[in-house]
């Protein structure tokens, strides 16, 4: 079984919309795939088909329903903010330990391919200790790390891939998701952080694209 984490440079760079084509992709090759967005903030049940969670149950075949909502997302909190400060806002927090027991048992319990989309950026908090690299680092899985095209999105990809090298973090690849109104051209963006990360494949993906993802999903 294949198990793949998908983080980011920060929110909203296209992290979703990457990991759900590269689901449809793999579907689309005969491939039994799983998806899961284990935390999750700034969710609202009345608007789950526009959310991260629907966006993953839709892209796996799953139905939009509250129960399946809550099997692929455990932790939900209203507030769009870092799962911190969301969740002290509810008067709760994220039980980091059973984060981690809950990916270990979906990854054990796959046959073919599960695709573990984080929260927020490589260094957002989920407790007062941790951080989504934390999380990585415990699960051990390859990385795939998904950045934009905006004015300093290369600083941020870069600094992103020095703090999972210094985890020994494996990168499978970055992929550099066109920033829609972004005046910064994509391929400069890609080719400079490029030369910066040479072992490392970095893809472009505009956002009317997805060949990109079906050729990495065959490879997974």
């Amino acid at each position: 079984m294949t198990a793949l984490f998908v983080t980011a440079t920060g929110t909203d760079t296209g992290k979703t919309f990457v990991t759900a084509a590269l689901a449809r992709a793999l579907r689309a090759q005969g491939r039994s795939v799983g998806a899961l967005k284990p935390v999750i903030s700034g969710f609202a049940m009345d608007l789950l088909t526009d959310s991260d969670t629907g966006v993953l149950l839709a892209a796996t075949g799953q139905a939009l329903s509250a129960e399946n909502a809550a099997t692929i997302s455990p932790w939900r909190f209203s507030a769009p903010l870092s799962p911190d400060m969301a969740a002290a806002r509810e008067g709760r927090a994220v039980d980091f330990d059973a984060v981690l027991a809950f990916c270990r048992s979906q990854i054990a319990g796959r046959q073919d391919v599960l695709l573990i989309e984080g929260v927020g950026g490589v260094m957002v908090p989920l407790d007062d200790s941790h951080t989504v690299l934390d999380w990585m680092a415990a699960l051990e899985l390859p990385v795939l790390l998904v950045a934009g095209s905006y004015l300093g999105a290369i600083s941020h990809t870069l600094t992103a891939l020095d703090a999972l090298g210094r985890r020994r973090l494996g990168v499978t690849a970055v992929i550099i998701s066109e920033t829609p109104g972004s005046a910064v051209d994509l391929m400069e963006t890609a080719a400079t952080v490029q030369r910066f990360a040479s072992a490392i494949p970095v893809l472009t993906l505009p956002r009317a694209e997805v060949a990109v993802l079906e050729d990495l999903a065959s490879r997974l």
